[in-house]
């Protein structure tokens, strides 16, 4: 059977992700670059107010842009029926509601990190956290200068995942902002005599944009619903 080539509209296009994304929509992916929307258009980058029209020959979108923004472009992907696939982060949680509202009528597939290997290690430093009920627990996470929330949204999610295995409130984080760094994120488990850490490092974006087509690829054949990589790695249920 022929392979489908999905065809992807990226919003954020001219931003740092938004640039690694359509790096991987090169000839002979089983994707296509349907055209980009950004604040900074530019050179195969529409301004956002082309976006209704760029979508009508898509089959999904890929966000990395901004909260208030992605949500304009899942309302729109909303009206045409069209899966929205975001990395986006800092949303609040009016703007988290939102999105599930949006998710009752298409796929809406929603993760701070794009990254397969990294949304395992939730799960991991989740287990961890049940086993080492006696260790205090210490979140630490460091980006390139220019990245603008902190603590960031996967350093969020592993604090989540860690306060629901005890039951207990987030544990602290701390952030560091400095040069070029793409991602770094660890867990300190503490305790009487040793101590564990599970730390993941990102080398590339590519990651991050890799991750986001495979979510768009998944997304693509779901039927409406509210989902993250926990859907799409069957790893819902076993935290």
């Amino acid at each position: 059977m022929k392979r489908r080539i999905l065809r992807v509209i990226v919003c954020g296009a001219s931003g740092r992700m938004g640039r690694a994304v359509r790096a991987e929509l090169a000839p002979g992916a089983p994707f296509v670059y349907a055209g980009g929307v950004d604040a900074r258009a530019g050179d195969g980058v529409d301004s956002p107010g082309a976006f209704a029209r760029l979508l009508a020959a898509a089959d999904v979108a890929v966000d990395f842009s901004s909260p208030g923004a992605a949500c304009a472009y899942a309302a729109a992907c909303a009206r045409t029926r069209k899966p929205f696939v975001t990395g986006t982060t800092g949303f609040s949680k009016k703007q988290l509601a939102a999105l599930k509202a949006l998710a009752r009528r298409i796929p809406v597939f929603v993760s701070p990190n794009m990254s397969p290997a990294v949304n395992l290690t939730f799960a991991l430093a989740a287990q961890a956290a049940r086993a080492l009920d006696n260790f205090d627990i210490h979140v630490h996470e460091a980006h390139h200068k220019a990245k603008v929330d902190a603590p960031s949204g996967t350093a969020l999610r592993f604090a989540e995942y860690l306060a629901a295995a005890r039951g207990s409130a987030l544990p602290p984080i701390t952030s560091v902002r400095a040069g070029d760094i793409v991602g770094d994120h660890s867990v300190l488990y503490a305790g009487p005599h040793e101590r564990v850490e599970i730390v993941h490092r990102a080398h590339s974006r590519a990651v991050f944009a890799v991750g986001a087509l495979k979510a768009a690829a998944w997304a693509a054949g779901r039927k409406p619903g509210y989902y993250d990589y926990f859907d799409l790695l069957e790893l819902k249920g076993k935290l």
